[in-house]
């Protein structure tokens, strides 16, 4: 049975450069080195790892940048409702997510898309070196 995600590969020109982004920028943990592969995390948390995968044969003709689908979540998740549809989301409170995506600006962190208001909270998409994106929600 499967109990979880262990972690989530992401392609990267330079690994070791990027995991020093992820550290200075988003305040992640580097947690291990292997081969062409650094492994980063939120402080704090045991799971999921991000796999900051460096340019190497296995990418084939695969490279970075795009959306992810990876959300980052701003501290405790609750479950928001959207008015509209009524589908149920996990979000994390708007004003964590604002105090987020202000500190990370900062920071020197660019965004793709800036700081949203939406009817079932707010959410913003970063880019890290190589134009992965993630969302702020």
């Amino acid at each position: 049975m499967l109990t979880g995600v262990g972690s989530v590969s992401i392609l990267v020109n330079d690994a070791r450069k990027s995991a020093e982004w992820y550290r200075d920028k988003l305040s992640f943990e580097i947690v291990g080195i292997e081969g062409h592969a650094v492994f980063v995390r939120p402080k704090g948390s045991s799971y999921p790892l991000l796999h900051l995968c460096g340019r190497c044969d296995d990418w084939g003709e695969d490279r970075p940048g795009g959306r992810t689908g990876i959300w980052l979540n701003c501290g405790e998740i609750i479950i928001r409702k959207k008015r509209d549809s009524g589908i149920v989301l996990p979000a994390s409170n708007p004003e964590e997510v604002e105090r987020t995506f202000h500190e990370l600006k900062k920071k020197g962190v660019e965004f793709s898309e800036d700081l949203t208001t939406t009817n079932w909270g707010k959410f913003a998409i970063l880019k890290d070196l190589d134009g992965n994106e993630f969302e702020i929600s």
